[in-house]
């Protein structure tokens, strides 16, 4: 019974270490974005080590790819931070699976933090497109409202950002101060298109763009709009739900095969060890990593709902 628990019992801690490192890495970073604003009026070479480190990263390629991504997914941490979690939830992936297979995995550990990572970010900015979907009729409303009672479309916008929560708060914030900043309404409603690329957002967009530079009935467009997105909003919904059970089904049956190779060696250790060093072992292995990686991709081109 032990050696079957043992490769899931490796797994949990894993998946724990991960999560308690994210969550001490971000109280760490909000406390130094604490330190920062009340430290605010001192010079700058009072800032720390790794302040100074991560605006030397953000200024790399690197870096700077992978602040967008943070940004567009709507994750307020440090680049430098997510990066050195990735490495160190790479390095125990590593380890674990050296332990329980063989040296040769050492470099599928640093692949699958990566992937995680990608995983991770690209599974935020779906939520926060997600929700900012979701708060579009609400958003098409206040704005209706506010212009039918005679305000201008960038007073709507900046009551809409005051009234609704997050993302559609932050994302209205910014459009508004664009528009302070010297910048068109098309500026700052684009770059909401930009971040938050869907069918929905673009065609609130386009209505708003074209009513402020043609005129016409702003009102009835975009409460025509809410109650289309209502409708849209369902029907996603829906979807959703009916794909959920073959989703899951699917990603479950790569987590097995992983888990049964596991299992393997750990019943016979060395088997996996003896098929690294072996030619038919390591091709077989490779057309097993090859097929499963064909199965997830396929499941996530099939499963995919069109933004």
């Amino acid at each position: 019974m032990m050696p079957v628990l043992l490769p899931i019992a490796t797994f949990v801690m894993v998946v724990v270490f991960a999560c308690a490192v994210f969550d001490l890495a971000g109280a760490v970073s909000d406390r130094a974005r604490l330190r920062e604003l009340i430290l605010a009026d001192e010079s700058t070479s009072g800032r720390t080590t790794w302040q100074r480190l991560n605006t030397r990263f953000r200024q790399t390629r690197i870096g700077t790819r992978v602040e967008q991504q943070l940004v567009l997914a709507g994750v307020d941490r440090p680049p430098l931070l997510v990066v050195t979690i990735t490495a160190a939830v790479g390095v125990v992936a590593s380890l674990a699976l050296d332990k329980l297979l063989a040296p040769a995995f050492l470099i599928v550990g640093f692949l699958l933090a990566i992937q995680g990572l990608r995983i991770f970010l690209r599974r935020a900015r779906d939520r926060r497109r997600e929700a900012f979907i979701v708060q579009m009729p609400e958003l098409a409303r206040v704005l209706a409202n506010a212009t039918s009672a005679g305000l201008s479309i960038r007073t709507a916008i900046e009551m809409a950002s005051e009234e609704l929560s997050e993302p559609a708060s932050t994302e209205l914030s910014r459009v508004a101060r664009t528009m302070q900043f010297g910048d068109t309404l098309e500026t700052g409603l684009l770059g909401i298109l930009n971040r938050l690329p869907s069918r929905e957002i673009k065609v609130l967009v386009s209505t708003l763009l074209v009513s402020s530079r043609s005129g016409g009935s702003l009102v009835t467009s975009l409460r025509g709009i809410a109650d289309t997105l209502e409708a849209r909003k369902e029907t996603r919904r829906e979807v959703r739900t009916t794909l959920a059970q073959a989703t899951l089904t699917g990603y479950m049956v790569a987590v097995m095969g992983i888990l049964m190779l596991i299992m393997l060696n750990t019943l016979h250790p060395g088997t996996v060890q003896r098929m690294t060093t072996n030619p038919v072992g390591e091709v077989a292995l490779v057309i097993a990593g090859l097929l499963y990686a064909l199965g997830l991709f396929l499941i996530h081109k099939i499963t995919r709902i069109e933004p």
